[in-house]
């Protein structure tokens, strides 16, 4: 009974104890609630005292009467416009589309023509557009059928930018058409071929840029020297030069060097066939296929235009300068030496710090382009256009010419293909049908500019600057279609027959 008794009254002592402590439990729930209620009734009192502040604010501000106001400044008093809600074809308000155009590239530039969709005036600056950071590469690349414009759209560009302190080099120019050009703006241009008088000798020391010492203007020549005669004896030989051959090359020079104040391209010719007999008699032969490949140079089928003193200069001072290759366009060895030689002499301008923003222009890119050499040194020129603050221009008839270079796969296809890449600037002119897919894929193109190619008139262009497109209408003055005009001997009439011509014929 003892042990009995003794449970109950645990039992007791637990249950009052749990009694206690829920009723502990509620006492704070309740407190808490009513802190929040009182929470509560603060914030809607609050509320309820700044909504009557603001409507005694409003009650208190002075407006228009509905009639405005009276007197003179009645006509003056803002009125609400009330337009009734107007339905109509697609056909009828699409006259409203030149609003959602977009607003073109600024009005700092040179002018190019006509917003075809905007109805205001294009102009574009590579130079403008890089500082502002619209693009991050300054070069251009243009391609169209003949006959679309796109030569006068080229030479309008460059034109019009020497008036704000541009200048141009044409490095090779195989049709001579920028030579008129060259010379109504006040520049020069340099002609060779056969049976004219011009030499161009390849180891002028060139222009020399400000600011190098004697020391280094001297490591620059023999350089540059020992590079261009590397690399027109690649460009006769067609395939790259052995390390032997370059030593032969590198001994001969500075033989040549030391004894003549002006080297001459046959001297070292006759270094290399005929070396010191007092010096190492390997040379002969380790040197016998480099000799005799330049030889072609002074005394082959390619000698008359570097086996002397030259008999033209490069001045970077002119407005522009091109080199007219109209005389040997059938020879395309002789091209690509010729456009070697005139490379190097813009490199030597291209390097002068106070030289200022130039337009180098690449026309007929897909004769350029299959020389080797001249493909590493214009992807050499286009990975620095920003060191050298020039702006390259290459010139296609379609961008499916880039297939034609080198193999499929091979270093020459390669350095093609970097060129479009490094063009934040690409300007189509008119394509033929069959090429319309490959250029939309190459260039990224919509299905809405797709289809545009192939209804795009004389002129018409459509201009991708990175991730925006205009089609744009080029405009020429009179005096500049006529400087420009590359068709004007399918418009002449024979002199024997101009008589017998009708005069509405001649207008």
């Amino acid at each position: 009974m003892g042990t009995d008794g003794s449970k109950k009254r645990l039992y007791s002592t637990v249950l009052v104890e749990d009694g206690t402590e829920k009723r502990a439990r509620k006492a704070r729930e309740r407190a808490a609630r009513q802190v929040v209620a009182r929470d509560h009734a603060t914030q809607r009192q609050q509320a309820r005292e700044r909504a009557n502040a603001e409507r005694a604010e409003a009650r208190s501000t002075l407006y228009l009467p509905p009639g405005g106001e009276p007197g003179k400044a009645a006509l003056r008093s803002y009125r609400p416009f009330r337009v009734p809600a107007h339905q109509d074809t697609s056909a009828a308000l699409r006259g409203a589309y030149p609003f959602l155009a977009e607003g073109g590239l600024g009005s700092q530039g040179v002018f190019v023509g006509q917003d075809m969709y905007s109805g205001g005036s294009f102009v574009y600056d590579p130079w403008r557009l890089y500082q502002r950071g619209v693009i991050t590469a300054p070069n251009l690349v243009l391609a169209g059928i003949v006959g679309s414009g796109k030569s006068s759209l080229a030479k309008s560009l460059y034109t019009r930018s020497i008036p704000f302190g541009r200048r141009v080099y044409v490095p090779g120019d195989p049709k001579g058409e920028h030579t008129p050009v060259a010379e109504a703006v006040g520049g020069k241009a340099i002609v060779l071929g056969h049976g004219l008088r011009n030499r161009l000798n390849p180891l002028d020391e060139g222009y020399r840029p400000a600011g190098l010492s004697d020391v280094e203007w001297a490591s620059t020549v023999a350089a540059r020297r020992r590079d261009l005669i590397g690399a027109l004896a690649e460009t006769v030989l067609e395939r790259a030069l052995s390390p032997l051959e370059h030593t032969v090359i590198d001994i001969a020079l500075q033989a040549v060097v030391s004894t003549a104040a002006v080297p001459i391209l046959p001297m070292v010719v006759d270094r290399i066939l005929t070396p010191d007999p007092g010096g190492d008699g390997r040379l002969a032969e380790d040197g016998r296929m480099v000799g005799h490949a330049l030889r072609r140079l002074v005394a082959g089928d390619l000698a008359g235009l570097f086996d002397g003193p030259s008999t033209v200069s490069f001045d970077p001072s002119l407005p522009m300068i091109t080199l007219d290759l109209s005389r040997v366009v059938e020879n395309s060895t002789l091209i690509s030496v010729l456009m070697t030689c005139s490379s190097a002499w813009m490199e030597s301008a291209l390097l002068d710090p106070n030289g200022g923003q130039r337009w180098v222009v690449y026309d007929e890119a897909w004769r350029l382009m299959s020389h080797p050499a001249l493909l590493k040194r214009m992807d050499a020129h286009w990975r620095l256009a920003r060191h050298y603050g020039i702006a390259n221009l290459l010139i296609f008839h379609k961008l499916t010419d880039l297939d034609n270079v080198g193999d499929s796969g091979s270093a020459m296809r390669s350095l093609a293909n970097s060129l479009l890449a490094n063009a934040e600037s690409r300007i189509i002119y008119r394509q033929e049908s069959d090429q319309i897919g490959t250029t939309a894929k190459t260039l990224g193109l919509t299905g809405t500019e797709q289809k545009l190619l192939p209804t795009l008139g004389t002129g018409q262009g459509l201009w991708r600057i990175k991730e925006s497109s205009y089609v744009v209408q080029h405009q020429l003055h009179p005096e500049e279609l006529r400087a420009f005009d590359t068709t004007q001997r399918m418009g002449e009439i024979p002199r024997k027959h101009a008589a017998k011509a009708p005069e509405r014929e001649l207008l």
